[in-house]
């Protein structure tokens, strides 16, 4: 098994999971040009890719999404809701009907496919759990992936970490997790107050302090790799989530050889493998 985080943060995120069999995109926030450069880039082919699920429909998640799964013919694995929002998002407030055909529809996808929270489903050899988690969108997951004897929790864009969250992220062999913001760039920084409160509110971001109150009582220490991701480039400095997540650690870090990993916005990070 081997994941790659391609692009996360404000302007887009989308990272690839593969096991023997089957590939999955996860978010396709970012053009399906860039998206196929940075696969190449991270050793991936774009041809073996099963399919996309999505967590939400903002766009740094799901720009990208209607031309990507069009050229590579693959289906898409979203929830109802989230669809709904994306389709009005992408036809535009103009738009009061569905386009007649199928060629003038922007927000048509050939195979979609709908997933509900709590429910598991299956993607080739990838057992998917999505659950919900509190972020300000229509219908927001957050997943664990199961294959190949292992687990893996991602959960990014929430605004704090509830119980039902705790518990998918038990005994994960990897954990992708938010640390957007160092709270005191946040609340000196350029960003309008209204879009602050948003941010730090219980449907917002997740602060590098929240994610360290997470790793120093709740987090189980099993996980060989822990990637920081969704770091906001304004907000946060990849300096300040390492320091907050290894002091949290403490000297567990090496004791029990977890491996801190950055996820960029730039650039594909080095892809975990197991």
């Amino acid at each position: 098994m081997r994941m790659t985080v391609l692009a996360s943060g404000s302007r887009g995120n989308t990272a690839i999971l593969s096991s023997t069999g089957t590939s999955i995109l996860i978010d396709a926030g970012i053009s399906c040009r860039e998206t196929l450069r940075r696969m190449h880039s991270a050793g991936e082919d774009p041809s073996k890719l099963s399919a996309v699920v999505i967590t939400h429909e903002h766009q740094d998640h799901i720009s990208g999404l209607a031309v990507l799964a069009r050229r590579l013919k693959i289906p898409v694995y979203i929830t109802g809701h989230t669809h709904q929002e994306w389709q009005r998002w992408v036809r535009g407030p103009a738009t009061r009907q569905v386009p007649l055909y199928e060629d003038d529809d922007k927000a048509h996808l050939d195979r979609c496919e709908h997933f509900r929270a709590g429910v598991k489903f299956q993607i080739g050899d990838i057992e998917i759990l999505p659950f919900t988690i509190p972020h300000d969108a229509a219908d927001p997951v957050g997943f664990v992936f199961r294959t190949e004897g292992l687990k893996i929790g991602m959960a990014t864009d929430l605004g704090y970490m509830p119980a039902n969250i705790k518990v998918h992220l038990r005994g994960c062999d990897a954990l992708v997790l938010e640390s957007n913001h160092d709270l005191e760039m946040l609340r000196g920084g350029p960003y309008p107050w209204s879009v602050k409160q948003r941010v730090m509110s219980r449907v917002g971001h997740l602060s590098n302090h929240s994610l360290a109150d997470f790793f120093s009582n709740d987090y189980d220490g099993g996980a060989a790799f822990l990637v920081l991701a969704h770091l906001s480039e304004s907000n946060n400095h990849p300096e300040l989530a390492l320091q907050s997540a290894e002091r949290a650690l403490g000297g567990r870090l090496n004791l029990i050889q977890n491996r801190l990993v950055l996820a960029s916005q730039t650039e594909p990070m080095e892809a975990i493998r197991f």
